[in-house]
């Protein structure tokens, strides 16, 4: 759960640095990532946000890629947790046996590439998640990295929407 959402752009642009750093680092794992993003800073849009968010995302090292995979708990850790829905950790299926495949497919994924599974599930079922898992585990190291960059990227780009809050602001009477 983030603490600072809503924030909007133009308070987000003004904010102290290390204030703005806490609050993307919240969306991303990354102090390297955050303390560029925040360095970029002022933003005419939500979009050139986004975009300079991305690129930093892929200019990043592996070892920091590594470091943000670290936050991420399992697929089903924490099953239909309301603070975290939009995230992989809430996915949660009302078969134990979907679940018990889902955790034995994390473990597969995890000794298979040396690190954890990571994906954008809003709106994916347990079925889902556990197919895309499967398939993803035939794919080689480098292309498998390849596409955790590109989750991480979704991901970030929904938890930095929600610390905004909507692209003209709120209307605050």
């Amino acid at each position: 759960m983030l603490l600072h959402q809503g924030i909007g752009l133009e308070a987000f642009n003004t904010m102290p640095m290390r204030r703005a750093v806490h609050a993307v680092y919240e969306c991303c794992s990354s102090v390297p990532l955050a303390a560029d993003l925040a360095r970029q800073r002022p933003f005419d849009s939500h979009d050139q946000l986004f975009r300079c968010a991305d690129s930093l995302l892929f200019a990043l090292a592996e070892d920091s890629i590594d470091s943000i995979l670290q936050a991420y708990p399992d697929v089903g850790r924490r099953p239909g947790s309301e603070k975290c829905k939009a995230e992989q950790c809430a996915i949660s299926d009302e078969r134990p046996e979907m679940m018990a495949e889902l955790a034995a497919a994390s473990k597969a994924y995890l000794d298979h590439f040396g690190f954890g599974f990571v994906m954008f599930v809003n709106g994916y079922r347990a079925d889902d998640v556990l197919a895309t898992m499967r398939d993803r585990m035939l794919n080689d190291y480098e292309t498998e990295r390849k596409i955790v960059r590109n989750e991480l990227a979704r991901i970030n780009r929904t938890r930095l929407e929600r610390m905004l809050g909507p692209e003209g602001g709120y209307d605050n009477w």
